[in-house]
């Protein structure tokens, strides 16, 4: 993605281009020198006047011109060199930059914050060590940041660690955080293939990483309104106020997910009679996102300009940041450029809507997978397009309207375990204008289990018409990418799963009306439709979604104001 054409650049010193007259004190033209007084004396002054002549002008534009390439060279130099230290990893998949549609001008970068301990220069037990088994590699902080050239905007999406979803593994289901042992490369594929965002640039952070960051700013301020206890991520805030972090300290802030507080009903000074929060990683991406705000926030303040700033960054990301093979040194300048001055604090921040398994025993395919989360559909649809700034109707691939219900054809695959539910969707779907082709029975895969919408093909209108159809229904549903599948779009039926009336969802394919207040629920355990509120009814064994942006608990670090209280 290359950053929108930038101004001419002034000339040195604020004199004109090249080409333009340069004015001096001698400024008379033939024609009026004639008519100027003669004599020795007016020589004499006239030559006094001509204090910077044309020619000494030349000179000091010419030094100045020769030290500004100078120092460019030298900067260029720099960056060539800290490039080569930058670890970079092929990425395949990657999807090109949009060049026309609603898209267009933008880019999304993965960043992700990996738990392997095996990649760490000094082992810390406190992270776990490699030696002693700690050999996982998960992501535990997922990411995806939203840039916009066009305007010089930005947002940011979570997406929660234990999602379960179709593309996570080369070979089938998993939690999206177990893509990343796998590599790069699968992790981005589970993102475009079940959530339709499309990734250009990949970035991974680790541990030792983040801490570097936060010693590299000298730390950075957060206050704390009460004290704050997590026995897992070492955790131990005991004094209410404004604290400094170091980079340790910091990277326990962040990774905290089983944090106590001792709330003005807490009983005594021992952390472990405190409350604990039940969010466990939405609670955590709360925080995390107003540490991003915090840190954003610090290294404004600094000046990216700053070189002093700047060469304790780059000195310490360079030798251990991971990103994309495509990922240039001048990309990242550009950037730096564009987007320095946008604010942290107003910078959108959203987390995908899940629902949280209770039960933590999912049993998937025979597989206990412990505790999991399902996107939601609905919520989640409009999370992602308020994200990627996109109207509703649009491949959030290619950014290109979707087609028509009636160009949209659809077979359906009943895994419900009810063996009515199969014809009441075809029959609701036909309702809704789409050509249903087929209707076969299957097996339920698990309990409950996600209504998948499968396409078998990469090719963008095959993926245009998989989204129409995901648009069309709400509840525990997600797209996924199979190619062994006979028919182009397959909608795979799950425990339970929404499809619009045609009163609400055929005006929303117009762009002035909205479909998300009322849907038909059709539940496998009954054969009835109701019309319902969009937003998705707890389902047994899950709590309620998310919202897709949150406030701060009032246990929740965040930043200090001037005075040293709560900011910002």
């Amino acid at each position: 993605m290359s950053p929108p054409d930038e101004p001419t650049p002034e000339h040195p010193l604020g004199q004109p281009s090249p080409g333009s007259e340069v004015p001096v004190a001698d400024t008379a033209t033939p024609n009026e020198s004639s008519k100027a007084p003669k004599g020795p004396q007016h020589a004499a002054a006239k030559k006094r006047r001509r204090f910077w002549p044309r020619r000494r002008w030349v000179q000091v534009v010419t030094i100045v011109a020769i030290v500004v390439v100078l120092l460019l060279a030298a900067l260029a130099g720099y960056a060539y060199y800290q490039a080569n230290r930058i670890n970079h990893v092929d990425v395949n998949g990657l999807t090109a930059e949009t060049s026309s549609g609603a898209g267009k001008g933008t880019e999304n970068i993965l960043m992700v914050g990996s738990t392997d301990r095996c990649a760490l220069k000094v082992q810390n037990p406190i992270y776990g060590i490699c030696s002693q088994g700690v050999t996982g590699v998960n992501s535990d902080v997922i990411m995806i940041l939203h840039l916009d050239w066009t305007t010089s905007k930005m947002s940011v999406l979570s997406i929660p660690r234990d999602t379960f979803i179709p593309n996570a593994r080369s070979t089938g289901p998993n939690k999206i955080d177990a893509a990343l042992s796998e590599g790069p490369t699968q992790l981005v594929k589970a993102i475009q293939e079940d959530f339709g965002i499309p990734i250009q640039h990949f970035v991974e952070l680790n541990f030792e990483t983040f801490a570097s960051v936060v010693d590299a700013l000298g730390g950075l301020n957060m206050y704390f309104p009460m004290p704050v206890y997590d026995a897992y991520s070492q955790l131990h805030q005991l004094t209410p106020g404004c604290v400094k972090l170091n980079g340790t300290e910091a990277l326990a802030v962040v990774r905290a997910r089983h944090l106590q507080y001792q709330s003005s009903s807490a009983n005594g000074s021992n952390p472990s009679n405190w409350p604990q929060e039940n969010l466990s990683d939405l609670a955590r991406i709360r925080r995390d996102h107003e540490f991003l705000r915090v840190l954003g926030d610090q290294v404004k303040k600094q000046g990216l300009g700053n070189p002093i700033t700047d060469a304790k960054l780059v000195n310490a990301i360079a030798p251990q940041l991971t990103v994309d093979q495509g990922f240039s040194t001048s990309h990242m300048i550009a950037m730096i450029g564009q987007f320095q001055g946008t604010d942290a604090f107003k910078t959108p921040q959203y987390t995908l809507p899940v629902m949280t398994s209770t039960s933590f025993s999912y049993v998937y395919q025979g597989y206990n997978y412990g505790n999991v989360t399902f996107p939601v559909n609905g919520e989640g649809l409009a999370t992602i397009g308020a994200f990627l700034n996109l109207p509703p109707l649009t491949n959030t691939m290619t950014g290109q309207p979707l087609p028509s219900p009636s160009a949209t054809n659809v077979s359906i695959l009943n895994q419900s375990g009810i063996s009515s539910a199969g014809d009441a969707a075809s029959t609701a779907m036909k309702a809704l204008g789409f050509n249903v082709s087929s209707v076969t029975q299957g097996t339920p895969p698990g309990n409950p289990a996600e209504t998948v919408v499968a396409y078998n093909s990469l090719n963008p209108d095959v993926i245009a018409q998989a989204q129409m159809v995901l648009r069309s229904m709400s509840g525990q549903t997600i797209m996924a990418y199979e190619p062994n599948l006979t028919s182009p779009v397959t909608l795979m039926l799950g425990s339970t799963y929404s499809i619009y009336t045609p009163e609400i969802f055929l005006p929303f394919t117009t762009p002035t009306t909205k479909a998300n207040n009322t849907t038909t629920t059709m539940k496998a355990s009954s054969t009835t439709t109701t019309t319902a509120p969009s937003t998705t009814t707890t389902i047994p064994g899950f709590s309620a979604p998310n919202s897709s942006t949150t406030k701060l608990e009032p246990w929740d670090p965040r930043s200090c104001n001037k005075s040293g209280g709560a900011g910002p």
